[in-house]
Formats: structure tokens, sequence, C-alpha cells
């Protein structure tokens, strides 16, 4: 029985690993660069420097720290190529995975670098009202807004979640083999609030 166990746990920790990022022999890649927002004061018009920080901010939300957590589908992405989580899991009933595949089988609360196993205290999927995949920056946008999408917050309750969330937090210090989000979460943040204190313009549709 003892030793039914221990095959069972280590077939596991095998999947986790199947699913885990890239090589020990990859050099770690580095992350983009985001414009200060004091860059952005020279756009005279108050609407067009508003909707000029979000496209700013897009370099994060659309990057793949970001949207492998928010999928249109029931099924999260990984890596910096956005491949389909491997081993196959799911949402389950609240972005935490199913029953028998819940992300803490493997997703521990902080990055396990030996097996490039990422990890955060509340590991999980992005609300499916947040599913950013495949939708445009303007449509991203809009639905950043919405407080019936959004998890009931304000511009301000937006600006303290990206500056605060730890898993939001994490993209910035995802574990060897995984490019960060650009920037830093101190830029972004400030972008963001910048972004609302201009009218939280959305781009074009």
């Amino acid at each position: 029985m003892r030793s039914g166990l221990l095959l069972s746990a280590a077939a596991g920790f095998g999947l986790c690993l199947a699913g885990s990022a890239l090589t020990l022999a990859q050099a770690p890649p580095t992350a983009a660069s985001l414009r200060p927002v004091e860059s952005f004061g020279t756009i005279a018009n108050q609407r067009d420097r508003s909707v000029a920080l979000f496209a700013e901010m897009g370099k994060v939300i659309q990057h793949p720290r970001c949207m492998n957590c928010h999928p249109a589908t029931e099924r999260p992405r990984q890596t910096d190529a956005r491949r389909l989580h491997q081993p196959l899991v799911v949402r389950g009933k609240d972005g935490h995975g199913a029953p028998a595949m819940a992300c803490t089988t493997c997703h521990g609360k902080q990055n396990y670098d030996p097996a490039r196993i990422p990890g955060d205290g509340h590991w999980a999927l992005a609300p499916a009202s947040m599913a950013w995949e495949g939708k445009s920056l303007a449509q991203i946008c809009e639905q950043l807004k919405d407080q019936n999408r959004n998890g009931s917050r304000d511009l301000a309750g937006l600006v303290k979640h990206v500056t605060t969330d730890t898993l939001v937090l994490w993209g910035w210090k995802p574990g060897a083999g995984r490019e960060p989000a650009p920037g830093t979460p101190e830029q972004f943040g400030a972008l963001m609030q910048a972004w609302a204190d201009t009218g939280a313009a959305c781009p074009a549709s």
C-alpha cells in the first residue's frame, strides 16, 4: 500500500513538472519597459492623454503573465508562448480548479524554481467575467470599468487591486524561465492612477 501511494505521489509530481515552464538550461528572459507617467504630460487633450496612458498599460494587461490567467475558456494557459495548461486542468467552481485537480495540487504559496512551478498564496484563475483572451484593448478597458464584471470595484478599487494583490504582483516576479510583466508594479500602478485621474478614457473600439 505504501509503495502504491509513493508511486501515485511521484506520478502527480511528474505531471506538475510536465506543466512547468522551460528547461533549466534556458537563460532567464528580461522584462520590457514602461513609459513613465511624466512622459504623457505633453499630450494637451485630457482624453487623448488618458487613452494613451491606457494603451501603455496594455503592455502589461496583454502580456502572457496576465493573459494566461484571464482565459476565454475554462482552461488556463501557461509559459510565454501561452500554451494550454499541461496537465489538463479546468477553472472549477471558484477558479481554483476541479476537486480532483485543484490548483494547490501543484502550485504552492511561492515559486518553486527547481521544478519551474509558479506559486502564490491564492493561485487561481481570474473570474470568468474578467476573461480577456481574444478581446481588443478597448473591450478590456470597458470591462475593467464595469463594476458588474470587475468585482464591484470603482477606479480607486482597481488601483488598489493592481498595487496590493499578491497574485497581480507575482507577474513581475514570476520565477525562473518566465518573462516578467513589463516595467515595475509601481510604474503600472502610477499609470493606472494617472489614467483614472484623467477620466479613465478607453481606446476607440
